[in-house]
């Protein structure tokens, strides 16, 4: 069993627990600097007039409620500004904020974030597979919603777990597209047959937040709580989360949903991805002096019987007229540039398979934990 990092947050922090409230005035009883991720799920504003209706004169559940009326667009560029700068002020300045919203506020909140200091990395687009239809005929369905991606300070580093998403991806880059059916069946919390919040957020989009942009032992806080997708899905992932929501009802079904959650133990092997360029270097000649490699062994170029190169004591490489060390060599063969890890073979002696030269390396690093 592995430990979960300690990340020593902050220890005035009130972490695994939603805070019943407006969410500037909680997040003013934050500490400054101590959060590592945000996702926010503001009101969209989204400003119906009228009823929806099926064709067949059902009434569409739509999204009516009071927290999501405001009383003009000036109210709720002022609203929007309010909670953004309450969110900048307890984000880390190596911290990240994501926000969701639909065409009726995503650019309000575009504009805000930009004039408040915070740095846009990404937009993503979440594509509904399963979106509701314009009933009415009138326009475009509505068929995704975008999701901003920020960082408190432009030049701070910050987290972005590449490999973790490109692994996500099947191995190929991930990319600012994602198709993501809504939250329906047993996700979606319904009370007396009725939906209990009418903008839950399906996990799969939180998991591909909370992973790409947060590690093991970080601090995930959500001012829009709402039902605690962010909160179940941090759980599920061993991050810390904070929760902020003013309806008590939501609070209640939050708080309930995330104590049943049972989080598989945790594990670096599980849950840590790190970048594979911040892995310790372990240059080949140390492969040879410890023994895992030897001096006149023979290395295969992409498994190849007939492109052999000799392994020299000095941890060097020869191949017919070519000598150098195993990146050298492989960029010649190549004509370009190589990473001698995955282009070169060797025997091993105890399976009697042939494998590639990189597990030595990762057995090295193993050892260096």
């Amino acid at each position: 069993m592995n430990t979960l990092p300690d990340r020593s947050p902050h220890p005035d922090l009130p972490l695994g627990c939603v805070l019943h409230g407006d969410c500037i005035e909680m997040l003013a009883t934050l500490p400054e600097k101590s959060v590592d991720l945000i996702f926010a799920d503001p009101p969209y504003n989204l400003q119906l007039q009228n009823d929806l209706w099926r064709p067949n004169m059902t009434k569409v559940d739509a999204v009516d409620d009071d927290w999501d009326r405001f009383d003009s667009l000036a109210a709720y560029d002022a609203f929007t500004r309010a909670w953004l700068a309450a969110c900048r002020r307890v984000l880390k300045d190596t911290g990240t904020l994501w926000v969701i919203g639909s065409y009726h506020n995503i650019f309000r909140v575009g504009t805000a974030l930009m004039d408040l200091g915070y740095w846009i990395l990404n937009d993503v687009v979440w594509i509904k597979t399963n979106p509701m239809p314009n009933f009415r005929g009138t326009r475009f369905t509505n068929a995704h919603e975008t999701l901003i991606w920020a960082q408190k300070k432009r030049g701070e580093k910050y987290t972005f777990n590449y490999h973790s998403m490109k692994a996500l991806n099947g191995g190929k880059q991930m990319r600012s597209d994602w198709e993501i059916p809504l939250c329906t069946g047993a996700e979606r919390l319904r009370i007396n047959g009725e939906k209990a919040h009418s903008t839950q957020k399906p996990e799969a989009l939180l998991y591909r937040v909370i992973l790409s942009s947060s590690n093991p032992g970080d601090v995930v806080l959500d001012p829009f709580f709402g039902t605690g997708t962010t909160g179940a899905v941090a759980r599920k992932l061993h991050r810390h989360w904070i929760g902020i929501e003013k309806n008590e009802a939501y609070v209640r079904l939050a708080e309930e949903r995330i104590a049943a959650i049972q989080p598989e133990p945790y594990s670096v092997e599980a849950f840590e991805f790190p970048d594979p360029r911040r892995l310790p270097r372990v240059p080949f000649r140390q492969i040879v002096e410890m023994g895992l490699l030897q001096p006149g062994q023979r290395l295969y170029y992409q498994n190849r019987d007939d492109m052999a190169a000799l392994i020299l004591a000095t941890g060097r490489i020869r191949l017919g007229e070519h000598t150098g060390s195993i990146h050298q060599v492989a960029r010649v063969l190549q004509e370009g540039p190589a990473n001698g890890w995955r282009l070169w073979y060797y025997d091993d002696p105890e399976s009697g398979e042939r494998r590639e030269i990189d597990v030595l390396r990762e057995q090295v690093r193993r050892q260096m934990r």
